[in-house]
């Protein structure tokens, strides 16, 4: 039997306050859970990987496609992992954490999902920076600072309630694959090229400039943040019954991460279609990107549709990041601060080393921060990911719902992939 949670509710504002028609089969039930996924999802799709996609696209063209691709059948198998344990064990990850290792092991695990969170915060600033820049020609430095009032957007979208919350984000995520569309249309990517590059290619792991974006890359999209999100906003649908609860929002995440790795493919496709191929392999920053996309594509509105598809992947990000940190700190710590306040914390402390690195660097240095930032969350993906897997493959924590051997198996897989390409680019910077 799963042990009893000596805790309170993981996002007690919002437990079990989405109510699911009884009674419902098929589509009926996969509406009624659907949202929670696509939450999770905008944190695949987040500035971060703005960076290293570009990067990637431009240097390597589609080489490292299939490291996109990769990490997102990864993530669909990890974020399966965190709903089963969200709804069989009625736990978020640092809820289980906290239960289930020592306080010392616990406390250590608590620090570095912060760091997490503060990397991924980091790039959330920055893009949002960059984004206020190419549209409004605002300084960069002064749109890192105005990403301090980001904070009042959560405020204001967790009045109406957690649906309409899940509602804003799909809106904007839609947007988002639009701008993409109307971006790839006129780049006209050779499909053939595409598919090669699906194919994973030896080169990556032996060459450390492409292992480093690589790593990059994997980080910017298996977040470990996202672990702890996710297992705990699928509790906020009122089921009854729980392997109806896990199949139908392990297929909502499913669908959301398809997306995802649509727009996180765009993004690497769009640069090696426009700027690889014509030789321009040294585009590495989103605003030259910006700059040279009307130009070389002859499309007008080229360079503004990118910049807005930025500026709402900034703040789809603003807001599951919120969620997450409050997440982190009331499951490890026991401890309720007030939305405004938790978040406050996070950005002022990612906000420090953006005016430090734009000031110091100007516009460059922004987004190696950015690329920087990704594989700092890439390294911190295994405190996450172990944890995870450990707990939902055991009987004792899981109970009747704990994975079967075949997913455990992969996921283990999954876990020693992760740990061995960290510990191959440490090898290779040190």
């Amino acid at each position: 039997m799963t042990p009893p949670s000596p805790f309170g509710r993981s996002l007690s504002e919002s437990y079990r306050s989405v109510p699911v028609p009884a009674g419902r089969v098929g589509i009926g039930n996969l509406r009624a859970y659907m949202g929670p996924g696509f939450l999770v999802a905008v944190g695949y799709m987040d500035p971060g990987n703005w960076a290293t996609d570009i990067a990637g696209g431009s240097a390597f063209g589609y080489t490292l496609l299939s490291v996109i691709l990769l990490s997102n059948l990864m993530a669909i198998v990890l974020q399966a992992l965190a709903v089963r344990l969200g709804v069989g064990a009625g736990l978020d990850l640092a809820q289980a954490c906290r239960q289930r290792y020592s306080r010392p092991v616990s406390f250590c695990l608590w620090v570095l999902a912060e760091i997490a969170i503060i990397a991924c915060d980091l790039a959330e600033v920055l893009g949002t920076a960059i984004a206020l820049k190419l549209l409004f020609g605002l300084p960069l430095a002064w749109g890192v600072v105005i990403t301090a009032l980001d904070v009042f957007l959560i405020l204001a979208l967790q009045r109406y309630g957690f649906r309409k919350l899940e509602a804003f984000i799909i809106g904007l995520l839609a947007i988002i694959g639009a701008c993409f569309v109307f971006e790839l249309i006129h780049a006209q990517p050779a499909i053939r090229d595409i598919l090669g590059g699906l194919v994973p290619s030896p080169e990556i792991v032996t060459d450390p400039a492409k292992l480093y974006l690589a790593i990059g890359i994997l980080g910017a999209t298996v977040m470990p943040h996202n672990l702890y999100l996710h297992s705990s906003i699928v509790q906020t649908r009122a089921f009854d019954d729980k392997r109806q609860a896990i199949r139908w929002a392990t297929v909502d995440s499913t669908i959301a991460l398809a997306l995802a790795f649509f727009i996180n493919a765009a993004i690497l496709i769009l640069a090696a279609s426009t700027f690889y191929t014509a030789g321009r392999t040294d585009v590495a920053d989103i605003d030259e990107a910006y700059r040279l996309l009307t130009p070389m594509l002859g499309v007008g509105a080229a360079s503004a549709v990118f910049a807005i598809a930025l500026l709402l992947s900034g703040q789809n990000s603003t807001v599951t990041g919120t969620l997450a940190g409050q997440i982190v700190m009331e499951g490890f710590l026991d401890l309720k601060l007030p939305v405004w306040l938790r978040r406050m914390i996070t950005r002022l402390i990612a906000i420090v080393p953006a005016v430090i690195v734009v000031g110091a660097t100007g516009d460059k240095g922004a987004t190696q921060l950015l690329v920087l930032s990704q594989v700092v969350l890439s390294l911190q993906l295994p405190f996450a990911v172990v944890p995870l897997v450990a707990i939902t493959g055991s009987a004792r924590w899981m109970g009747e719902y704990a994975a079967p051997k075949w997913l455990q198996v992969l996921a283990w897989a999954i876990a020693t992939v992760i740990i061995g390409l960290n510990l191959t680019m440490l090898y290779g910077l040190l």
